[in-house]
């Protein structure tokens, strides 16, 4: 007669990943038996959620918008009516090789007279002149600080009036630092309320299950073994919650991308909102995930030290 074979035994490393297998299956199946609850509490950590990514997000598109807007950096130069343009020539090459210059634009007398002709209601009047009356005009592009450079174009023997008004670039700039920090606060408070709430309902779990751990201990299973199924119920929640924040944040781009595009159409431009890249919108999910595990986490070890049998 053949022996039966005897099932070979696991290593203890095979039973390692066996029963986290068994916890990262078993978790997601208590969450299928109670769809609703486990969608109610899905969506109100999504909503915690949205608001700081809302926000970050909000701030990235108004700072790329105000990077788009080049013109509020540039510095005019109108120069001196005796300017010729060999000098004109000479300072625009001098102007380019210096360190704070991104670059110059030199609009002549003549394409200032055509432009001013194309853009207003003056053909007549223009038509009229004997001689043309704008100066050489040099549109100066700065590479750091915009307001030292114009101070410096102010002292240029050449120059005659530095146009340039930094004051609401620089009021832009503050705005966006205290949103950021802002953002900051609220992604720190709000996700500080999304593992309380996950802990709450893991809590709630551990309760209606608190004869099954208890019997366990006896037993005699290692607090990790005890815990780990409860982890994985508190990570499914984050991750969950992560994935539904962003198809709110989804929903709201698309809501309003429409008013948007006719808004920044009506002034030339084709502005369009920006939502998270394939890398932000990942990082976002693990994140929301992480919560999830910390939250069960906590509440899981504060229940086994205060049940944990003594000898």
């Amino acid at each position: 007669m053949n022996k039966v074979r005897e099932p070979k035994p696991r290593s203890g490393v095979g039973t390692w990943f066996d029963h986290h297998a068994y916890s990262l299956m078993a978790s997601l199946g208590r969450l299928v038996r109670k769809p609703f609850a486990a969608l109610l509490t899905i969506a109100v950590i999504a909503l915690a959620l949205a608001l700081p990514l809302g926000l970050w997000l909000t701030l990235q598109n108004v700072e790329r918008f105000a990077g788009d807007v080049q013109r509020s950096r540039e510095v005019s130069v109108f120069l001196k009516q005796d300017v010729t343009t060999a000098q004109t020539q000479q300072l625009v090459e001098r102007l380019r090789a210096a360190d704070d210059v991104a670059g110059v634009a030199w609009r002549t007398p003549e394409e200032g007279l055509a432009e001013l002709r194309r853009t207003s209601n003056l053909g007549g009047a223009l038509d009229g002149l004997d001689e043309n009356p704008l100066p050489q005009l040099l549109i100066v592009t700065p590479k750091g600080d915009e307001s030292a450079l114009a101070e410096r174009l102010r002292q240029l023997p050449e120059a005659d009036v530095v146009q340039h008004d930094a004051a609401w670039r620089r009021r832009l700039d503050d705005w966006l630092r205290f949103g950021g920090r802002l953002a900051l606060v609220l992604a720190t408070l709000l996700g500080g309320a999304a593992v309380l709430v996950i802990g709450n309902t893991v809590r709630l779990d551990i309760q209606a299950r608190r004869e099954e751990i208890g019997v366990l201990q006896l037993l005699g299973a290692t607090d990790g073994f005890i815990r780990r199924p409860f982890l994985y119920l508190g990570a499914w929640y984050g991750l969950g919650a992560g994935l539904l924040a962003l198809a709110l944040l989804t929903a709201v781009n698309l809501a309003l991308q429409p008013s948007l595009s006719a808004l920044a159409g009506s002034y030339g431009s084709r502005f369009a909102l920006q939502g998270l890249n394939p890398a932000e919108a990942l990082a976002a999910v693990v994140a929301a995930g992480l919560l999830g595990w910390l939250g069960a986490g906590l509440v899981t070890g504060h229940f086994l030290r205060q049940t944990r049998p003594t000898r």
